[in-house]
């Protein structure tokens, strides 16, 4: 049985070819995010436990923010002196290290990264553990000198000499480059500004009495948790966060560990998308394999192999495509992994593909998802293949299926559609985010498991409706590729659903981001007032200096300030929210458009005050007037009493969660050296919108990064941000389409294979190749349409309940991207024609007296 498992792997090899493809696929998704994420990790890893101080004093951590503020948590400088006498201590340097400025050139062009990389100014102290070394020029000597790292000068040609702009916090300065420092470890893509130690507390924190950091390294002897803990003894740990080398090495990577999830989840999710697409695929190949290998088979039982060795026969065949296809994904995945270290030297990140790591769970992850799947998908096939008795076999029995009924299927479709169909309709009528999202999800899984499993039982009616037409348009032809398609409903609609799944997922998708850039399109029409909004592109807050420009440039009338700043509320329910609340100038009123429950804009801006939504403050029992503790950053305090509560929709709220705002005293009180993140201004009397819009581009020239953005741009802006994701579920498509078309083409390829008798047989009474080739290919449309349909239907669904789950977040209108879906059931007719080229080439050249002479 083993030789005649081996030899009927290699006989069919040809057939296998297309389902191995999709393994690989899988496969190289898989083995390429973990080299990836290991490789950047080990990288990573390398580089900070490399350049920590042995003891690193930093500011208290306290309350994070999505949203960045400006502030820059500060240690007093004087902190070192008494770090220095601690006993073990042999060097104790106050470090000064920002990423809340902008650095720009005589042309006012950026100088810093494009991709999304921090601009990092620091003194210039330099020790081993240093990650540059100065490479041309000398080090910066006082005031108006600085030093630029190598890869940024190269990439915005930069020579010693140059004068560059420094925008931070305390001011604007100049600097002239004066030298350039050279990577000696991993660029992590940022770039470098380096200050004179006696001069950067001034001029990038305010004050020389600032550090942002102690950092203390540790006499011979003494290891760093002793001098952890003798520090720790000294200045105490209420104020401060001692950490030692690995500690701090571990808190760098964990910030950086958030970058990388996101480009390994996106990968495992094509991967996931491969696997799923791909089982449909191997399915399909195997039952249609053990259909025409009935004989085979039938030989086998009468010559004495029982049902077990038969499935094990088929079983095994199945392991070593997937162990083929495993291997040839690893390699793959080795070369899609390099391929993406080489990509991140675009961002700035110059990796080397000689450090890639290979861990030893990523070839064991590449083998269980390549054999475990095709062990799965082929499980069901050997199965069927087991139970057919030798003379049934030897009488050519149809193992597929055709002649089956589709009882079975039906009733458990119904059952799992019900099911699924319950989930979602309580996912629309339910009130809270987290109970309908949960919804959303088992309602999305079980209808999409309950719409494959009653698929065959749909192939009649819908492909009788879409093939329609068929008979009149092309005759006979036409007729005969629609019965085709009718011929075995199982496999029709085996592979129809490879494309009905990401066709789902489009479909969902496309009707929840219209519906999103529609909902914050009516948002921004129905609150914001504001002539213009002054921001910086990347939202990161600017200096003081371009308020003080906008508000001088003439035209300008009214001018609110906005900043941000993380919160903590103690609530009357006794829980504790963090959150990210919003601080205004008393004109709010002038340049957004504010419903309020109880209250108004003046009580919520008045010192003391803050409001809050009407329903988060419901749900935590907050009335007006009540008294909150509210903590801010670097552990100050206060009791705020709410001044007003607003009945805007979630997303329309000013602040984040619990729409939290107060006056803009109260941010500048309690978060010191903080920055404006946003200006909303209107024209004064007698000023045009576009006068004013001209005259305030002029004014922010020296300023690149701050950008002037009226409604229209706004409105795009949040189309870009939402077409991110978009993007995304369609390179999801394209991968779903890719291994599709595969599984059309192995359908039909096998199908020829299949049907050679009666294909010869047509050609004999008369059929023309032209014809020959033109039947196969409206087979394939019908197929393929047959797929968009059932996906379209499912996505929309989907996409209509995603949508009533935004609805609870304030996102409340609904939109159909009709556009995308005549395109992509377009597209699917396009995608089967394209299919179906090979296989109709190969049967219209096929021997008419060899083909009806086939056994």
């Amino acid at each position: 049985m083993l030789k005649a498992t081996l030899r009927s792997f290699l006989a069919h090899k040809g057939r296998l070819l297309l389902s191995a493809l999709a393994i690989v696929l899988s496969v190289a998704f898989v083995a390429g995010s973990l080299i990836f994420s290991d490789t950047v990790t080990r990288t990573f890893d390398r580089l900070f436990a490399s350049t920590s101080a042995d003891v690193t004093v930093e500011p208290k951590e306290g309350l994070s923010s999505q949203v960045p503020t400006g502030a820059v948590e500060t240690v007093p400088a004087s902190l070192v002196n008494r770090v220095a006498k601690v006993d073990g201590v042999a060097l104790a340097h106050p470090d000064v290290s920002v990423e809340n400025i902008t650095v720009v050139d005589s042309r006012n062009k950026s100088v810093g990264p494009t991709t999304g990389a921090p601009t990092i100014a620091s003194d210039w102290f330099l020790t081993a553990r240093s990650p540059v070394k100065l490479t041309s020029g000398h080090a910066p000597h006082g005031r108006g000198e600085a030093l630029l790292d190598a890869d940024t000068a190269d990439k915005m040609h930069v020579r010693i000499g140059d004068t560059l702009t420094v925008l931070a916090q305390p001011g604007i300065f100049k600097v002239k480059i004066v030298g350039i420092a050279t990577f000696t470890t991993t660029n992590p893509g940022a770039a470098l500004v380096f200050l004179d130690p006696k001069t950067a507390a001034t001029q990038l924190l305010g004050s020389a009495a600032k550090a942002t950091s102690i950092s203390v390294d540790a006499a011979k002897g003494v290891s760093d948790a002793q001098l952890k803990s003798r520090v720790a003894a000294v200045v105490g740990t209420g104020r401060y966060d001692i950490k030692t080398a690995d500690e701090q090495a571990k808190s760098a990577a964990a910030d950086l560990g958030g970058f990388l999830d996101v480009i390994k989840y996106v990968m495992l999710g094509f991967a996931g998308i491969a696997v799923l697409v791909g089982v449909f695929l191997i399915v399909n190949t195997f039952s249609m394999l053990i259909a025409q290998r009935t004989r085979e088979l039938g030989l086998l039982r009468a010559l004495g192999a029982d049902r077990r060795q038969v499935r094990r026969s088929v079983l095994t065949e199945a392991v070593l495509l997937g162990l083929v296809g495993s291997t040839l994904g690893l390699a793959v995945g080795i070369g899609l992994a390099a391929g993406l270290i080489k990509l991140m030297s675009v961002f700035g990140m110059n990796l080397k593909t000689t450090e890639m790591v290979i861990g030893w769970g990523t070839p064991v992850a590449a083998y269980v998802v390549g054999i475990g799947v095709t062990f799965v998908a082929a499980y069901l096939p050997a199965r069927r293949a087991a139970v057919v008795s030798p003379m049934a076999a030897l009488a050519d029995a149809e193992i597929a299926g055709v002649g089956r009924p589709l009882r079975n299927r039906a009733i458990v479709g119904s059952v799992v559609g019900a099911l699924g169909a319950a989930a979602l309709v309580g996912c629309v009528t339910s009130s809270k985010t987290s109970s309908a999202a949960s919804l959303l999800g088992l309602g999305v899984v079980l209808t999409l498991i309950a719409t494959v499993i009653a698929g065959p039982l749909l192939v009649r009616p819908v492909i009788r409706v879409l093939g329609g037409a068929f008979p009149a348009l092309f005759g006979s032809v036409g007729r005969m590729s629609q019965r085709n398609a009718l011929r075995n409903p199982r496999r029709t609609g085996a592979t129809a659903a490879a494309l009905m799944v990401g066709l789902a997922l489009v479909g969902g998708m496309s009707v929840a981001s219209a519906s999103m850039s529609k909902s914050f399109d009516q948002q921004i029409d129905k609150t914001l007032g504001a002539d213009f909004i002054v921001q910086n592109s990347n939202f990161v807050p600017f200096p003081k200096e371009v308020t003080d420009k906008v508000r001088g440039t003439e035209g300008v009338g009214v001018v609110v300030r906005q900043r941000f700043t993380p919160i903590a509320l103690r609530l009357p329910d006794g829980k504790r929210i963090k959150s990210t609340a919003a601080g205004y100038g008393n004109q709010v009123d002038d340049v957004a458009h504010v419903t309020y429950a109880e209250g108004d804009t003046a009580a919520a801006l008045a010192n003391g005050s803050i409001a809050m939504d009407v329903d988060f403050a419901k749900d935590h029992d907050v009335t007006l007037g009540s008294t909150i503790p509210v903590e801010f950053p670097a552990g100050r305090k206060t009791e705020l009493k709410v001044g007003a509560l607003t009945d805007q929709d979630g997303s329309e709220g000013f602040g984040m969660e619990g729409g939290l705002f107060f006056g803009i005293a109260t941010v500048e009180k309690y978060v010191p050296g903080g920055q404006d993140s946003a200006l909303y201004v209107n024209a004064a009397s007698g000023t045009s919108p576009d006068q004013l819009r001209s005259r305030l581009d002029k004014t922010l020239e020296p300023y690149p990064q701050v950008q002037v953005r009226d409604q229209a741009d706004y409105k795009k802006l949040v189309h870009d941000q939402i077409a991110v994701l978009l993007y995304l579920v369609y390179a999801l498509l394209g991968l779903a389409i890719i291994i599709a078309v595969l599984g059309v083409v192995n359908t039909l390829a096998l199908s020829v294979v299949e049907r050679t008798r009666e294909i010869g047989l047509l050609r004999a009474i008369g059929l023309a190749r032209r014809q020959l080739r033109r039947m196969i290919r409206l087979e394939s449309v019908v197929i393929a349409v047959f797929g968009a349909v059932l996906g379209l239907a499912l996505g929309l669904i989907w996409g209509v309940c995603t949508q009533q789950v935004l609805a609870l977040q304030g996102m409340k209108a609904l939109a159909i991207p009709w556009t995308t879906i005549v395109a992509v059931v377009i597209g699917s007719a396009v995608v089967g024609i394209v299919a179906a080229l090979l296989p109709a080439l190969r049967a219209s050249r096929m021997n008419v007296l060899a083909a009806i002479a086939h056994e």
